[in-house]
């Protein structure tokens, strides 16, 4: 008889060579259990998925009740389907007026895909610009802009007409043309390491773009919900986009995405073909019905205030001379170590003293703070004590 670990290396797709292969029992509030009984603070929840923690009662009951009505019917906006419309009126009030219209999918990167599609269909051009560093989604369209080489190199040929630039570059704006379909640019970049816009760089994006006619794409899909303490971290800007970008969190810890436009753009995937975008199961409605739950609260006023405050704590406590810098905003958070190596070493020690925390795709030596945004003061505080012994340990045995 096959252990549950020898049929999760022989049966389960790997991607890595040396997976952590920790098998969680149970997860509840910003805990998660082991089979052996440890339990774990929870530092990533979920790469930013798990916002309200895990095991939400409103969310439960959400889903709960969405199962005794229905699960499965035709999702992509030709049934009134109520989970669906009840989400997209709640999420409709908490954007701008000219970002209305929201199509549903499955996932982040399937929301970049869509985003691709509609900016190409409606400006009828095929230029894309992104940024280095960027990550918008593994399949091969967002992998085509994203922003790292060796990530794509791999599964060459992407798609053409596409370049990167730098971030906070505004000398490199010329680039953004009349052949522009898009430029996709998250308001903060994420698995770079968590790089904040400076002077105005949002700004100086949409000028250009509205010189050049081109769409500029947002996206939020680990910044939107909350997690910088703004509900959307491009409310910090003031800049509005075209498209906005979400996944994540968006779906209260079920799978769940959108990108959310004008009526007047959205309408061009209605002809010419008709159903010019689709999917079978974006926007299922047990989705629909516990994203709704996890909007209602994350909205609050005083959660927002709290990521902030609590954000905070782990810049006034997380004082070391090994730590070159600590950059973030609300609780999306990066620690910058002097390199890789010793970034692993303190997140495999955090991990045996039972926090869980990780590094970014295209900043290994920068440590990931992204917990539940229910997280208290005190379980900052237990996560902020952990690292720091984490750290000196490491010092020691260097």
């Amino acid at each position: 008889m096959h252990t549950r670990r020898q049929l999760f290396f022989k049966h389960l797709a790997q991607t890595s060579a040396f997976p952590p292969a920790l098998e969680i029992i149970k997860a509840e509030g910003c805990y998660l259990e082991d089979s052996s009984g440890k339990k774990y603070l929870d530092l990533i929840s979920g790469i930013s998925v798990s916002s309200l923690g895990h095991g939400n009662e409103d969310i439960k009951k959400a889903i709960h009740n969405q199962v005794d009505n229905h699960l499965h019917l035709m999702v992509y906006g030709e049934y009134i389907i109520s989970p669906q419309v009840d989400l997209v009126t709640a999420l409709a009030e908490k954007l701008p007026h000219s970002l209305q219209s929201i199509y549903l999918t499955n996932s982040g990167t399937e929301a970049t895909e869509g985003a691709m599609k509609l900016a190409k269909r409606f400006t009828g051009r095929t230029g894309f610009i992104s940024f280095k560093n960027a990550y918008h989604g593994s399949t091969q369209g967002a992998l085509s802009i994203c922003g790292n080489e060796n990530l794509k190199n791999a599964f060459r040929p992407l798609l053409p007409d596409h370049r990167i630039i730098d971030y906070n570059s505004p000398d490199q704006l010329e680039f953004i043309d009349e052949n522009t379909a898009a430029v996709f640019i998250e308001a903060i970049q994420a698995e770079a390491g968590i790089i904040l816009p400076e002077n105005g760089f949002l700004e100086k994006v949409r000028k250009r773009c509205n010189e050049k006619k081109a769409i500029l794409v947002f996206d939020e899909i680990q910044t939107g919900m909350g997690r910088t303490g703004n509900l959307f971290a491009f409310q910090y800007s003031k800049v509005i986009p075209d498209i906005l970008l979400l996944g994540k969190a968006f779906g209260g810890g079920m799978p769940l995405g959108a990108f959310v436009s004008s009526h007047e753009i959205m309408s061009t995937l209605t002809f010419d073909p008709i159903l010019g975008h689709l999917t079978t199961s974006g926007g299922h409605p047990v989705s629909c019905a516990a994203a709704l739950a996890s909007l209602r609260i994350i909205s609050k006023k005083e959660i927002l205030e709290s990521v902030v405050s609590k954000g905070e704590i782990f810049r006034k406590l997380l004082k070391h001379s090994s730590i070159k810098s600590f950059r973030g905003k609300g609780l999306l958070l990066a620690i910058e170590f002097e390199n890789e190596a010793l970034n692993q070493r303190i997140i495999q020690l955090c991990f045996e003293k039972g926090l869980l925390t990780d590094w970014f795709l295209f900043s290994p030596f920068c440590l990931r703070i992204a917990p539940p945004l229910i997280i208290s003061e005190e379980e900052v505080r237990k996560a902020c004590h952990i690292i720091l012994e984490a750290i000196e340990e490491t010092n020691t045995k260097s």
